[in-house]
């Protein structure tokens, strides 16, 4: 689906911190058939827009020297659209959240926050200027949801409701609970676009996390074709009873993402 304008409280940006800009390129490049748009932005840095069919669907640049040797690993970052950035990083603040960058302009394009929710997860918000975020969505090879996983659900859902209007929905299905976030949409109906889930014992060791989804059209086909490339499946294609089949992966350089065949989708 184009898209030319975000409703205020999505995720309209997606963006890969990587080890390995170049190898990234190639890998998302063979998996997705994203092309890359080089774009200078410094001193021998260059951010990578990632295009399908034309259109912007993803980015990546390298992690620098002092973010790796300090810890951070490779990552897909989220962005939440919003009106004002400047408001919004006051409503975090005051909601529970931290602030880990105020807000700053970048170049002519936008202005952005980065931010971690009062449960640890990280995440970014987006006030357009001259770029809105992606243009395509819910289309294969496209970003088509956005998962949180936390350990304290009730304190995430109260939290992203005070600051950006979510309704999160909870429902619980062969005794596993899963929450639904919604908005209302242009049309003033309610736009389902990303969950949230108490993470599970397994899952020790991992912090709280915001995890994009992109459509694709055969799951399995995929998680075999990616983990040749060099890629783990931590989660091996699994059905969702009544919405699809999906995998979480890690690329090769270990930036966690999901995929998903989604049934009826097209």
């Amino acid at each position: 689906m184009r898209v030319t304008k975000h409703i205020p409280g999505v995720f309209c940006w997606v963006e890969l911190g990587t080890s390995d800009q170049q190898a990234a390129k190639r890998f998302y490049g063979e998996m997705f058939g994203w092309t890359a748009n080089e774009i200078p932005v410094g001193p021998d840095t260059i951010y990578t827009m990632f295009k399908l069919n034309d259109l912007d669907v993803a980015a990546a640049y390298s992690l620098s020297s002092e973010e790796l040797s300090s810890g951070i690993p490779p990552y897909w970052g989220l962005y939440i659209n919003v009106e004002n950035a400047n408001a919004t990083a006051k409503a975090i603040v005051a909601a529970g959240g931290k602030l880990l960058a105020e807000p700053f302009e970048v170049f002519d394009v936008g202005r952005m926050a980065i931010a971690q929710d009062p449960t640890g997860a990280h995440f970014k918000i987006w006030q357009p200027l001259n770029h809105i975020g992606v243009s395509v969505v819910d289309e294969n090879n496209a970003m088509c949801w956005a998962e949180l996983a936390t350990r304290d659900l009730e304190t995430a859902k109260k939290f992203y409701s005070t600051v950006f209007g979510w309704d999160p929905q909870t429902k619980e299905d062969d005794g596993m609970r899963y929450t639904e976030v919604f908005v209302n949409g242009a049309d003033g109906k309610p736009v389902a676009f990303g969950g949230m889930y108490v993470m599970m014992p397994h899952m020790e060791g991992i912090p709280p996390h915001w995890l994009p989804y992109f459509s694709v059209a055969d799951c399995d086909g995929f998680v075999q074709k990616a983990t040749s490339l060099g890629a783990k499946a931590h989660v091996p294609p699994m059905d969702i009873p009544n919405v699809g089949k999906f995998s979480m992966l890690t690329d090769p350089q270990g930036a966690a993402f999901a995929v998903i065949t989604l049934k009826n989708f097209s």
